[in-house]
C-alpha cells in the first residue's frame, strides 16, 4: 500500500480467478503483472488502493524443466510423454557456469525427482555428467564522478601504457586523454562495462580465430583471463594451416596412399598423425580439454611443415594429415 505500507491479502484469499481465455505471452515479466484482478487490491489496514507483489517465483525455477520438452517437441497433448522422456533422459552432458551449478542444476534435480514421484519420468537424475565452466576475466576501468561514485568505462575506449614485462604503468581515455583508474582483473559483467565486443575481434581477426583463442587459452573448467594479444597467435596458426592447405591443393588431387611403399620419413609423419588423433579423441570425449587438443594440432602442423616430400606417397600422407587437421578443428573454429 502506498499510503500505509501494509501488505494486501495473500493470494489464496483472492476472490478473483484468472480468465480462461487469456493466453500467456512471454514478455520478460511475470504474467501476473498484466492480470488486473490479481494486481489491484484494497489495503486491509487503511482501505486504500494497493498492489500485490508479482515477482513470486525465481527465474531459475521457470527454466528448470524446459529440457524435458525437447524430448517430445511435437506433442500437442502434453509438454512431453513418459515414453519420450524415458528414451532421451538423462541428458548425457550438462555444461554451465557456477551460477547454473548451484541454482539451475539444483532446481532441475528437484523438478526431475518430483516428476519421478508423480510417474511422469522414470529417472531420478536429469543429467549424467556435469562440467562447470570457468568465468572469463577482463580488466575494468573507471573514473570517479562528482558525487564520489564510479563511472565504468569499456576497455575498448581505454589506451593502456605498459612496461617491458606487460605491467600497467597507466591508463587514459582515448577520447580526451584523461586519466582513468584500473580496478584490476574481474569477471566480465555489464555492471563494470568490461565486456569485450566480439564484433570488433571478428572484424580484425575473424570469427575462427576468436573461437580458437577462447578454447585454447585455458581448460573449460578454469577461469580465462582475456587478452587481445592471444588473438594474434590464434590467427597466425590458422593462417599457417590455410597456407599449407593452399600450397598442397595447388598441386592437384593427391594420389592414393601406398602403405607398403612408405619410407621412414613418411612413416614417421603418419605415426605422429595417428598418435595425435588418438590423443585428441580422448581430449574431446573423456577429458573435455579442448586446449590440449588444439596444442596437438599445432604440433602436428609444425611436423607437416618440416615434411618436404612431393612424391606420390609424400603427397598422399600430406593429404591425410591435412584432412585430419581440418576435421578435428572444425567443431572448435
Amino acid at each position: 500500500c502506498d499510503t500505509c505500507g501494509e501488505q494486501p491479502l495473500p493470494v489464496d484469499q483472492l476472490p478473483v480467478e484468472a480468465p480462461d481465455d487469456v493466453e500467456f505471452v512471454p514478455t520478460g515479466q511475470s504474467p501476473l503483472t498484466y492480470h488486473e484482478g490479481f494486481l489491484s487490491a484494497t489495503c486491509p489496514s487503511c482501505d486504500g488502493p494497493a498492489r500485490r507483489e508479482t515477482d513470486t517465483m525465481d527465474t531459475f525455477v521457470d527454466s528448470s524443466w524446459y529440457f524435458l520438452r525437447f524430448t517430445d517437441p511435437t506433442n500437442d497433448e502434453a509438454p512431453f510423454s513418459v515414453e519420450a522422456a524415458e528414451r532421451w533422459l538423462p541428458v548425457d552432458q550438462y555444461i554451465g557456469g557456477i551460477e547454473h551449478a548451484i541454482l539451475h542444476l539444483l532446481y532441475a534435480r528437484f523438478f526431475t525427482k518430483a516428476m519421478r514421484d508423480n510417474g511422469l519420468v522414470d529417472t531420478p537424475e536429469p543429467f549424467a555428467r556435469l562440467l562447470t565452466q570457468g568465468m572469463v576475466l577482463a580488466e575494468s576501468f573507471y573514473r570517479t564522478t562528482a558525487n564520489g561514485g564510479r563511472e565504468w568505462i569499456a576497455p575498448g575506449d581505454i589506451e593502456v601504457e605498459r612496461d617491458a614485462k606487460g605491467g600497467m604503468l597507466g591508463a587514459r581515455l582515448k577520447a580526451d586523454g584523461s586519466v582513468v583508474q584500473s580496478d584490476g582483473m574481474g569477471t566480465m559483467s555489464k555492471s563494470k562495462n568490461n565486456g569485450v565486443d566480439p564484433n570488433r575481434i571478428i572484424e580484425s581477426h575473424g570469427a575462427d580465430a576468436l573461437r580458437l583463442f577462447m578454447m585454447f587459452t585455458a581448460p573449460p573448467e578454469q577461469t580465462l583471463e582475456w587478452s587481445d594479444a592471444g588473438i594474434d597467435g590464434a590467427a597466425r596458426f590458422l593462417k599457417r594451416l590455410w597456407k599449407r592447405v593452399l600450397g598442397h591443393t595447388a598441386g592437384g588431387a593427391a594420389p592414393p596412399l601406398n602403405v607398403s611403399a612408405l619410407d621412414s620419413a613418411q612413416k614417421e609423419l603418419r605415426r605422429k598423425l595417428h598418435e595425435t588423433l588418438r590423443k585428441i579423441e580422448d581430449d574431446f570425449s573423456r577429458r573435455h580439454t579442448f586446449n590440449t587438443a588444439i596444442a596437438g594440432c599445432m604440433e602436428l602442423l609444425n611436423a607437416l611443415y618440416k615434411f618436404d616430400d612431393a612424391s606420390d606417397n609424400g603427397r598422399a600422407v600430406t593429404q591425410e594429415t591435412l584432412e585430419v587437421l581440418v576435421l578435428v578443428l572444425a567443431p572448435i573454429v
